[in-house]
């Protein structure tokens, strides 16, 4: 099975990969339009290493579901 095959299997059936995603997409958003500035504060720049951090932790949570649901559902 294709990592995109189980990331909408995932999608459609585990409830904390789709709050993970949802979040990791919301903080994308977010970096975006931080990133978007010429220049930034230091409380920004302290904000936008948080959002970093938190979207890789979501991120490689999501990682681990994939590898879990690989190991159960494809023998």
């Amino acid at each position: 099975m294709k990592e995109q095959e189980i990331v909408e299997a995932l999608k459609k059936e585990n409830e904390e990969f789709i709050k993970l995603s949802e979040e990791h997409r919301n903080l994308d958003v977010l970096l975006a339009e931080i990133d978007s500035k010429r220049y930034l504060t230091p409380d920004e720049e302290i904000e936008r290493k948080k959002m970093q951090k938190l979207k890789l932790a979501k991120k490689d949570r999501m990682a681990e579901l994939i590898k879990e649901y690989r190991k159960t559902n494809t023998k």
